[in-house]
């Protein structure tokens, strides 16, 4: 059961942001002190499928930093269905996941790199040295030379 009302869970939902969140904040601190030049709001973030959170026009490549909890992160420890309601959050959870597996296929159709970064790599900072060394090769990897 939860314990919020229904116009107070209205509220507290409306408040979760969906654009400069923590994560999105860190990733591109990171990668401007790795050198890469990236668009965030620009013409090309807008148009394309998914709309990601991070374009680097020069690589070809499209950055999405998910949430553990509102992209299903398996075997992660900060992803666990709701107790309330538990039906209905994993058909969400699960509908999210399909959108993402959409998006991404459509995005390297059009000849786009996709890298995720899960919200998770990014809440520790002894995990953030190893990310900013994986990130080089995660921008750099195409199709062909896996």
């Amino acid at each position: 059961m939860d314990v919020f009302t229904p116009e107070k869970r209205s509220e507290v939902m409306s408040r979760i942001r969906c654009r400069d969140t923590k994560p999105e904040l860190t990733l591109r601190s990171m990668l401007h002190r790795l050198g890469y030049r990236f668009t965030v709001n620009g013409p090309k973030n807008q148009h394309l499928p998914g709309k990601p959170d991070i374009v680097l026009p020069k690589h070809q490549t499209v950055i999405f930093v998910h949430g553990c909890f509102w992209h299903g992160h398996e075997h992660c420890p900060h992803f666990r269905l709701p107790k309330s309601r538990p039906a209905w959050w994993k058909a969400k959870i699960e509908a999210n996941r399909a959108r993402d597996l959409r998006n991404e296929n459509a995005l390297r159709m059009l000849g786009w790199h996709v890298v995720t970064v899960w919200e998770c790599a990014l809440r520790n900072k002894s995990d953030l040295p190893w990310l900013a060394k994986r990130l080089p090769a995660l921008i750099g990897k195409r199709i062909g030379n896996q």
